[in-house]
């Protein structure tokens, strides 16, 4: 065993540190490979024994940690620490002058980006270093590198503010360069890259901080395939020579700068080009006749977000070979070529946001590829062919056209995961999409459709945007949308629902951003395939705070919410919705709902947006709302609810009067005032001069009055029934002053003249 020349580990599931008993007594050992293991700590000592070593393979693992143990292995030749927690910086590399191929990347190491420890490893040919720390050394290398490198990956990440590598300058040898994500500070296209690298393939600079007009060298570059400068801040005109002086490439984007002008008709000359994006730019103007007829190899053409005009294609376009047309976001008029007929395998068209009119053609029910058909925002008009049901679509997107009629039946696609048909005017009952159990999104808003909701809805299991608003849906929500366990929205609003509301409903959003955590990996430039155009930018539209706004990108799978507002819902609020906890607005104003005020509704942390005005709830509106310190719009106005308001803390400070106006029986601020009556055992204040000035009770004053007279007379009653001596007193008195008066009333009060008349 001491003799053993290569130790092959990969991908064995070994977990711990690394295991140095009996390993570091292989002195004649040339290969040791590790990689994909879930090995852990630092790196021994002892492996610096192994001076013998030419390859050596740590990738994929959990070491951290230094690499000072490394620096005696003067013999190795491939050094892989990929994928790993290393961190510190690559000095221990200075005396490894053997080393032709070293990979870094994905670590935590400290490089400076003039690469000055490395400058005397004079066989070096390859270096990836993606996803380290890259910083400015404060003095440069004085003499140039002894290496001339072939490939070079530095992508991701520096500290902004970066100069362009100086010691690429010496190179004349390299065929793949990656400087991506670095960011260097104003520095221009460094043309200077080409004309000293005869063979260079790869040259990618996207997201860089790249300005200026796009320089080109002088003489035709013949072998550069791939160009990537996406992402930068070049202006000006597309070079009108470009064709003529990169017409080997294959792949080319230009996309997210600011170039402006028309599309140089040189790209004809491009005859093995693949794939051109030059989308999100300033492009004015048609597509170039000599674009479509000599670029017969053109499988991609994204020219999305320009300010492109006139007709899509010529009638003799020779692209048959597009697997991919993005146009979207342009001027383009006229009608959908037919000649897109004879591209047999175009996966994806999107033509949406132009002025296109017609038809939606029947020949694309021969396009046995086609997966992605979006055209919204268009003039088309017509019914839905039902030609499209022979397709294996994924996306249809048909939203915001003047398209009639119904649903063709058998519009079922098994793999299909977005459709938007929204704003159109469809009707008729839902009777397609039965077999769709992969669809994420449902979108027919804006659209005539009647009948009720069909329960096998509910059999979509997948479905995470459901947008049935502004139709003439009747009947009950169906309880088998229960079933949804993945639901993130739900509109129903604005149909003719009835009945309850299910409690079963379920609302989860896609995505948490208090817990969302994302790790990502590059690889090699040697290894990956360059980047895609434009994916589908999927929106949808939801409304909050009365407004209506379209999510799309990165925003949409944090979106939660349930909007059934303007139906005749009855029946009480269920309490189940206050456990969704995630859920970012709720919407059931406009209904006939009763009952109380949820007081689960205060567990709803995330909460943006709340209205359930216009309906006919009652009671007090729970003090414990004030706890929703994300909630930017509130409404309960034009209810029956009573007592006071919430108090005006945090976010409901920011509530005014239009939020409670409708509730004659709720005050407290924004509102008039509560009156609070007095306590019956209140004891009452004496004022100063000892006088009580305050107001008379008349009704006990009453009370009180005729309860003692009737007290007296009883009593005198009483004593005259026991004592006869009182009794025959009381008549001798009574006799007396009846007498008396007699006699007053006749000598004072009547004239003489009638008193014995």
């Amino acid at each position: 065993m001491p003799s053993l020349t290569a130790l092959l580990l990969e991908d064995c599931g070994l977990t711990g540190t690394f295991v140095t008993q009996g390993l570091c007594e292989f002195t004649h050992l040339q290969e040791l490979h590790v990689s994909g293991n879930n090995l852990t700590g630092d790196l021994p000592e002892c492996l610096s024994n192994l001076t013998s070593l030419e390859i050596l393979d740590l990738s994929r693992n959990h070491f951290s940690g230094n690499i000072s143990a490394l620096q005696s292995l003067t013999s190795l030749q491939s050094l892989y620490l990929s994928s790993n927690k290393f961190s510190g910086d690559i000095t221990a590399l200075e005396s490894l002058t053997s080393l032709q191929y070293l990979r870094l990347s994905n670590n935590y190491f400290q490089i400076p980006i003039s690469l000055g420890p490395l400058f005397n490893l004079s066989k070096l040919k390859s270096f990836y270093a993606d996803n380290n720390a890259f910083f400015a050394e404060t003095k440069m290398p004085s003499l140039p590198p002894r290496f001339q490198l072939v490939d070079i990956s530095l992508s991701c990440c520096g500290d902004g503010g970066l100069s362009f590598p100086r010691f690429l300058y010496h190179q004349n040898d390299l065929q793949s360069v990656d400087l991506s994500n670095i960011y260097f500070k104003g520095d221009h296209f460094p043309n200077w890259l080409l004309e000293n690298n005869t063979r260079l393939n790869e040259l990618y600079l996207d997201n860089s901080s790249l300005s200026g007009t796009l320089q080109l060298p002088y003489a035709s570059h013949l072998v550069l395939s791939s160009l990537v400068i996406s992402n930068n801040f070049f202006s000006g005109n597309i070079p009108t020579e470009i064709g003529a002086l990169l017409p080997s490439l294959h792949y080319l984007n230009m996309s997210k700068n600011c170039f402006n002008g028309s599309i140089p008709s040189s790209f004809g000359y491009m005859r093995s080009l693949y794939t051109l994006d030059l989308s999100n730019n300033r492009l004015s103007g048609a597509i170039p006749e000599h674009l479509f007829l000599g670029c017969s190899s053109l499988g991609q053409l994204v020219l999305s977000n320009n300010t492109l005009q006139g007709r899509i294609f010529s009638a003799s376009s020779s692209l048959t070979n597009l697997i991919r047309l993005q146009l979207d976001r342009n001027n383009f008029s006229g009608t959908i070529p037919d000649f897109l007929s004879n591209s047999l395998g175009l996966s994806t068209l999107d033509v949406s946001h132009n002025k296109l009119s017609g038809r939606i053609p029947r020949w694309m029910g021969d396009m046995f590829y086609l997966e992605e058909v979006i055209m919204a925002n268009n003039h088309l008009e017509g019914e839905i062919p039902v030609e499209l049901c022979e397709l294996h679509l994924v996306i249809l997107d048909l939203s915001s056209n003047n398209i009639n009629g119904s649903l063709p039946s058998c519009l079922s696609p098994s793999r299909i995961t977005r459709i938007h048909l929204s704003k159109n005017r469809l009707s008729g009952a839902l009777d397609a999409l039965h077999n769709s159990s992969t669809l994420v999104t449902l979108d027919i808003s804006d659209n005539h459709f009647t009948g009720s909701i069909p329960s096998w809805i509910g059999g979509l299991s997948s479905l995470r945007y459901l947008l049935l608003n502004n139709n003439h849906l009747e009947g009950r929500i169906p309880i088998e949308l229960c079933n949804l366990n993945h639901l993130s929205v739900i509109n129903l609003s604005h149909n003719k629902l009835s009945g309850r509301i299910p409690r079963c409903l379920k609302i989860t959003p896609l995505k948490d951003a208090e817990s969302e955590h994302k790790v990502g990996v590059t690889s090699p430039t040697a290894n990956k395939a360059p980047p895609g155009p434009l994916s589908f930018d999927e929106q949808v539209e939801i409304t909050t705070k009365s407004i209506s706004y379209y999510y799309r990108g990165e925003i949409l799978p944090y979106m939660s919410g349930m909007d059934l507002s303007c139906n005749n819902l009855v029946g009480e609020i269920p309490y189940e919705i206050g456990n969704f906890h995630k859920m970012l607005l709720l919407n059931l104003s406009h209904n006939s709902l009763t009952g109380h005020f949820p007081p689960t509704f205060a567990n709803l942390r995330q909460i943006e947006s709340l209205d359930l005005s216009h309906n006919n709830l009652s009671g007090h509106i729970p003090p414990q709302l004030v706890g929703l310190f994300f909630l930017a719009y509130f409404s309960v106005a034009y209810n029956n609810f009573s007592g006071k308001t919430p108090q005006r803390i945090a976010q409901f400070g920011t509530f005014d009067e239009s939020s409670y106006r409708g509730n004659p029986l709720l005050c407290g601020e924004p509102l008039r005032r509560c009156f609070e009556p007095p306590s019956p055992f209140t004891p009452k204040v004496p004022t100063g001069d000892g006088e009580d000035n305050g107001p008379i009770d008349m009704n006990f004053f009453y009370v009180s009055f005729g309860s003692s007279y009737i007290v007296v007379l009883l009593a005198i009653a009483s004593v005259l029934y026991i004592n006869p001596y009182w009794r025959r007193a009381w008549f001798y008195c009574a006799e007396t002053a009846s007498t008396t008066c007699y006699y007053f009333v006749i000598d004072n009060l009547i004239p003489k003249r009638w008193r014995w008349a």
